[in-house]
């Protein structure tokens, strides 16, 4: 049996990040990395340029072999986790292979969440959260004229973009009124969905699926709403959300709420082991009582780092101060970002000017940001998500902040963060 003192399970941003902060303290203690996919680390936002043509699968990479061997790290790809022993520290894979750990990281990442629709298990269907997954829709456009897209969040937006732009007749179905519910409001969702209809993709908001079948003209699918239409298409993708994966910790001492249940270091309810990106459920920021599932980028690798400090006992480490949301997202040359929560405040501000695709709020609670929500708008998201989880004052710089709030927070940013 392999025995190393860090045992990483995952490969993306929180992993690396973990790796990297291990490294920065602890330069011997022998670490592993054992990932799922059969190829190095890359990162999820990659895969609709995959699936586009922009992007080479070849090179996406985050890290090389070289980094791995340059850390003195054992980088395992195609190694897949099938049961943790946690009462003896040691993990079990798919290849009946195990590891015995000191010190384990669980960056397991989440997984499509598929709908429970009548005829699911009967077609052929695309999801999108891997390589594999990426390659296999690329692919799967050769000969395709009509897509489905179920699910209207970021994933089935990006996805239903690059489909367009490869010259499929693209149809989104969605549950909620509008597209990209929980990052924007209606009159921001308005102007995004306006840009794809002028595309050409067809949008079909607050419409449910009852039922799936094979496709009476060939490949893919007929879908039937609960409405009575039915459409069909040589392609059909699912990005109906993700779910933390957690189906290995059953009897393992490990509590679990949506996902894994972690402190202020990213440590679980098991001494010796952490959780850290999509598979970790931690602080909120705007109610510390409240656990929530955090999944973005900026996010895993802050949970990352925290967790590899903790790991190798650095004594620099800082807790966790609570996730807030931060989302960048182009559409056909257009730029929205969403930093923040639209509900903990007042309004402080709201412009709108659909001609120019233009939007901009600014939501504010006792003088602090709490959200900042705008579509073809100049200002850095990490810079405000920064102001936020600072909870800096803007009160004596309030009309200047919302006048001009890249040209403020920049100046904040120069002069008070040494």
């Amino acid at each position: 049996m392999q025995q190393t003192e860090y045992l990483i399970v995952g490969a993306s941003h929180a992993a690396l990040a973990a790796v990297q902060a291990i490294r920065m303290h602890d330069q011997t203690g022998s670490v592993t990395v054992v990932s799922k996919d059969d190829a190095l680390p890359y990162s999820p936002t990659v895969l609709p340029y995959v699936v586009s043509g922009r992007s080479d699968p070849q090179n996406v990479f985050l890290r090389d072999d070289a980094y791995f061997s340059q850390h003195n790290v054992d980088y395992r790809k195609g190694a897949a986790l099938a049961a943790l022993h946690a009462g003896d520290n040691r993990v079990r894979l798919t290849s009946g292979a195990e590891i015995s750990y000191q010190k384990l990281l669980l960056a397991t990442g989440a997984a499509p969440q598929l709908p429970p629709v009548p005829g699911l298990d009967s077609i052929d269907y695309h999801v999108l959260r891997s390589l594999d997954d990426a390659v296999r829709l690329q692919q799967a456009l050769a000969g395709s004229r009509q897509a489905i897209v179920l699910g209207a969040g970021l994933v089935g937006m990006h996805a239903a973009e690059n489909l367009a732009k490869a010259g499929v007749q693209v149809t989104v179905v969605e549950m909620q009124p509008t597209v990209l519910a929980g990052y924007f409001d209606s009159a921001a969702t308005a102007i995004i969905e306006s840009v794809f209809a002028a595309k050409g993709v067809c949008l079909m908001m607050g419409n449910k699926v009852v039922r799936l079948s094979p496709n009476p003209n060939g490949k893919g699918a007929q879908v039937t709403l609960a409405n009575g239409a039915e459409l069909v298409a040589d392609l059909l993708l699912v990005s109906t959300g993700v779910a933390p994966v957690i189906d290995f910790l059953t009897g393992t001492g490990v509590t679990t709420g949506r996902g894994i249940l972690v402190d202020d270091t990213m440590r679980t309810t098991v001494d010796n082991i952490w959780a850290a990106g999509d598979v970790a459920q931690a602080r909120g920021f705007y109610d510390a009582g409240a656990k929530v599932i955090n999944g973005i980028l900026p996010d895993a690798v802050e949970q990352g780092k925290i967790a590899g400090m903790a790991m190798a006992g650095d004594p620099a480490l800082k807790h966790y101060p609570g996730g807030v949301p931060l989302n960048t997202y182009s559409f056909f040359g257009q730029q929205a970002v969403s930093v923040g929560s639209q509900s903990e405040g007042e309004v402080a501000l709201q412009e709108v000017d659909a001609a120019r695709n233009s939007y901009l709020k600014i939501v504010m609670q006792d003088g602090r940001l709490t959200g900042i929500f705008g579509i073809n708008v100049a200002f850095d998201p990490g810079v405000m998500w920064e102001l936020i989880l600072r909870r800096i004052d803007l009160t004596p710089l309030r009309e200047k902040f919302l006048a001009a709030p890249q040209r403020t927070a920049r100046h904040l940013m120069s002069s008070t963060w040494r």
